[in-house]
């Protein structure tokens, strides 16, 4: 059975995998369209490692490219570090090797900490099974490779193959400290490291909180829409595991300006609910959906440029995640009173509906 890639023979030769794909071209022809990628014999590629016998380099270059898979044992023994667990160091070298196996994390109940978050970051957790885990060996590497000067090179694997995710840099914050399951499922703390893509396939990892189906006709894009209730009037500090990297302290203002918001609307006959949005391999999720009107809404505690600004794109983004889904959404942003001049007609050159805070309810300001 053909098992052997190109990606497989680039790095035992170490020669670039185009000058691999251009020999076999060369000897067959085009690679079919519905072949993926070239699947080789032994008797294919020893014909490769003969015709590149004298062009092998002694210096070890990082050849793998987004996507590709190769067995795990052949990259340990072209890079080096250990062959077992999650985080290797091969010595000497600028990388660190991390692996991660969302099947087999789900049966310890890691994929609930584990995977693509909304904005783009990866929640990977740290080594070590039993007991809390600590910062030492490859959990010690992972947080110190910015420091260090370490690229870290992410893989997803299944059985004895690795699939190469891309390269990874720690975000701000390195990490945080959960409640985990260990291999028994009693709780201890875990370290929950926060790594964004620098040159990756991040489709190839699954979001944060599990799997997602594919998304073959455009009502995957959309989850099952929920019950909104009003969030509480008190300040609070979410983790990050939940959206974004770090602690996000969400003020009062923002959160009674949302409750007030949905209590204006039920008078207006106009209830608000929750939609969950697929966008590419995450979860995404706008402050408030109303069906009555199509209002996908984005809601900012401050009128300052950074907070409008951040809600344009925000619901940008939520509004053209939902028309895949053949919603006719209309984006809506939720500010707690007017914003300066030149930001409305941002938002009305965007096609973008302003709500604004007024002493005896809410104003809305729909784009001519």
């Amino acid at each position: 059975m053909a098992t052997i890639t190109p990606a497989q023979l680039s790095i035992e030769l170490q020669i670039p995998q185009k000058r691999i794909r251009d020999y076999l071209r060369s000897l067959y022809g085009t690679l079919p369209s519905e072949e993926p990628r070239w699947q080789l014999t032994e008797q294919q590629a020893d014909g490769v490692r003969a015709r590149f016998s004298d062009a092998s380099g002694s210096e070890k270059r990082w050849l793998l490219e987004p996507g590709d898979t190769v067995r795990r044992r052949s990259m340990h023994v072209a890079y080096g570090g250990q062959q077992q667990g999650g985080i290797s160091t091969p010595r000497g070298r600028p990388e660190i090797l991390i692996f991660t196996d969302p099947e087999a994390g789900a049966r310890f109940g890691y994929d609930r900490y584990e995977g693509l978050r909304e904005d783009g970051s990866y929640a990977y957790t740290g080594e070590g099974q039993y007991g809390p885990q600590e910062f030492v060996r490859g959990n010690r590497a992972l947080r110190d490779a910015e420091r260090d000067g370490k690229t870290i090179r992410l893989f997803r694997t299944k059985g004895t193959s690795a699939t190469y995710v891309g390269a990874f840099t720690t975000g701000a914050p390195t990490y945080t400290i959960e409640t985990i399951p260990d291999a028994d499922g009693n709780p201890r703390d875990g370290i929950i490291f926060n790594l964004l893509p620098l040159d990756a396939r991040v489709d190839l990892l699954p979001a944060y909180g599990g799997e997602l189906e594919s998304a073959e006709s455009p009502v995957s894009y959309v989850g099952t829409p929920r019950v909104w209730s009003p969030p509480e009037f008190t300040d609070v500090t979410i983790p990050r595991m939940e959206h974004a990297p770090g602690e996000r302290v969400v003020s009062r203002v923002e959160f009674e300006l949302q409750a007030a918001f949905g209590e204006w609307l039920h008078t207006q006959g106009a209830a608000p609910a929750r939609l969950p949005l697929r966008a590419g391999s995450t979860v995404i999720e706008p402050d408030l959906w109303v069906p009555d009107r199509n209002w996908i809404v984005e809601a900012k505690r401050s009128t300052a440029r950074g907070h409008v600004r951040m809600a344009i794109g925000q619901v940008l983004d939520y509004a053209h995640v939902a028309r895949k889904a053949d919603l006719a959404a209309v984006p809506v942003v939720l500010l707690p009173g007017t914003p300066e001049m030149d930001l409305r007609e941002l938002m009305a050159q965007l096609g973008i509906t302003l709500v604004t805070r007024t002493e005896d309810g809410f104003r809305v300001s729909v784009p001519s």
